[in-house]
């Protein structure tokens, strides 16, 4: 098993061009699968709203929710540096009010690091969670707690004006202390300047190839989530599909009397007489 990889790994990697592979989890398979297939990162996004919850979004999460699912990510993956969502309104009041929900959910959900959206407006908070010893890495571009002021699930950067925006929240969120950055559904070319003008990396999804790696939701990239796709996601399996499909021959064979089988039963360790004799005793 590879040594669970630091911050200072994540800058020589950096510095280095070698790429950064990491994908969501919320429960312990999911994540114990990652760690054998020697994912560099987990994130435990709050994305378990949709994926895993059934909500039409992020905002319902609660801090119970995101504390939980990371508990099981982290007894499934020992090994990897994870990651986990503070949730929407767990930071926004206050610098003071982000530091003591950051510390709870650090202590209780045992994360590498905390993740938060936003730019120069979550400055003070970053800064605040930074200082307080937590490591932090910072969201810009399509926020997802934030959508509604951004009209929906929409790409960012599109326009000058809009990439000018983000090049300064990215500034903004280094200058604060954030330790990583995941820029989301940016177009390449707005995130590759991004990468080289900070110097702490700078991960995509969404957001093209040119920066220091790749993050994908699992339920996407798996094809258990059905709901939509992203234009983004490139699905790796059909997990979905062979999942229906398991069921459905279930089903039938429930119904048909063809399961279970000699094979999936288990048998008596004593003469059938004697059990004849036990039954008799209960009629």
């Amino acid at each position: 098993m590879a040594k669970k990889k630091s911050i200072l790994d994540f800058m020589e990697m950096k510095k280095d061009d070698e790429k950064v592979a990491w994908v969501t989890a919320y429960d312990y398979p999911m994540a114990s699968f990652a760690e054998q297939a020697e994912m560099d990162m987990i994130l435990v996004g709050d994305s378990l709203g949709m994926v895993v919850l059934g909500y039409d979004g992020t905002v319902p999460v609660t801090m119970e929710d995101c504390i939980s699912h990371c508990q099981a990510v982290r007894r499934g993956a020992p090994n990897t540096f994870c990651v986990g969502d503070l949730p929407f309104m767990s930071y926004q009041i206050s610098p003071e009010k982000a530091v003591e929900n950051a510390g709870r959910f650090l202590k209780e959900s045992d994360m590498d690091a905390v993740k938060l959206e936003g730019g120069r407006r979550v400055t003070d908070q970053i800064e605040a969670i930074t200082d307080a010893g937590i490591v932090v890495c910072g969201h810009i571009g399509l926020t997802p707690q934030s959508s509604g002021q951004l009209g929906g699930f929409k790409a960012q950067g599109l326009t000058v004006e809009s990439a000018r925006e983000l090049i300064k929240d990215a500034v903004a969120v280094q200058e604060a202390g954030a330790k990583m950055l995941l820029v989301e559904a940016v177009p390449p070319e707005v995130t590759e300047f991004i990468t080289e003008k900070l110097d702490i990396p700078v991960y995509s999804i969404g957001a093209g190839l040119p920066c220091d790696g790749q993050l994908l939701i699992c339920g996407d990239m798996l094809g258990m989530f059905q709901a939509f796709t992203p234009k983004f996601v490139k699905q790796y399996a059909n997990i979905a599909e062979d999942a229906v499909a398991g069921f459905e021959e279930y089903v039938k064979e429930v119904k048909n009397k063809e399961f279970p089988k000699d094979e999936h039963v288990y048998h008596i360790q004593e003469s059938e007489e004697k059990f004849e004799k036990l039954f008799d005793e209960f009629k």
